[in-house]
């Protein structure tokens, strides 16, 4: 059984690195996701991939839905491996997010008992977040991380193309979409023929936000992030705040004392 606390850390961390990674705006891409034909990496949910913390504030759109994820795998014996998550996100219109999720699986790993539920809050207004732990009734703050290099990314190691597929009704919402195809080339990485990844994406016009996308990758399988849902009102304050009799504790896994034991002293 993996430890609430060791959970709670790679949310964080996966949590940050994303925004850290992905500066443009929240949820949006014009480019196909910035290098993202090869989709997000072995062990990183798709859905902390497609929700973007600290990147471009986007007032006077809020919302909430449902957030559904699924990722199919075909062994090569023909065993299917399928694993769905859901979770729930709010955004008000001075661009406050909040985002819930019950970690009943996190990447390879599988979360025996009850899972966790993981809550974590971004506040530009006042530029910090919050990581909420429901059970124990306590809030690590931390600020957001800081801009990213601007320097180049590097290539694709791929042969890349990108289509547009124009505008769709995606559940309620208009929304434009864009797949982008690598081929990997026969030898590049010891393979016998070429290897075709796609990843689509559809964002929403007005609400600059992922409402769909899919990707496939035959090494890995298929990942399909969904919104559902989709209340398009604004959200109440209280989401984007510590509720009262929470512990607050400063500083997060980014910051502070150095690891002892595989754990930051005080990391839930």
């Amino acid at each position: 059984m993996i430890k609430r606390a060791f959970m709670v850390g790679i949310v964080v961390l996966t949590l940050l690195a994303v925004a850290s990674a992905q500066p443009d705006r929240q949820g949006g891409s014009s480019t196909g996701g910035q290098g993202r034909p090869f989709g997000p990496p072995p062990g990183v949910d798709v859905l902390l991939s497609e929700i973007r913390f600290g990147g471009k504030i986007v007032k006077g759109a809020p919302y909430s839905a449902s957030i559904v994820t699924e990722n199919i795998q075909v062994l090569p014996d023909g065993t299917k491996i399928s694993n769905k998550g859901e979770g729930r996100f709010f955004r008000d219109s001075e661009g406050r997010t909040r985002l819930e999720r019950t970690l009943a699986i996190a990447g390879p790993f599988v979360i025996s008992g009850e899972a966790p539920k993981v809550v974590f809050i971004y506040d530009p207004v006042i530029s910090v977040n919050y990581l909420l732990d429901e059970g124990n009734r306590l809030a690590r703050k931390f600020a957001p991380p800081g801009a990213p290099s601007t320097g180049q990314a590097s290539p694709s190691s791929g042969q890349e193309k990108t289509e547009l597929l124009g505008k769709q009704t995606i559940e309620g919402v208009e929304a434009d979409g864009i797949r982008t195809t690598v081929t990997i080339p026969v030898g590049q990485i010891g393979n016998d023929r070429p290897i075709e990844i796609a990843s689509e994406r559809w964002e929403a016009t007005e609400l600059k936000v992922v409402v769909l996308s899919k990707h496939k990758d035959p090494r890995l399988g298929e990942v399909i992030y969904k919104l559902t849902n989709i209340q398009r009102n604004e959200q109440p304050k209280s989401l984007f705040e510590v509720p009262a009799g929470y512990r607050i504790i400063e500083g997060g896994p980014m910051g502070g004392p150095p690891m002892r034991g595989g754990r930051r002293p005080g990391v839930f």
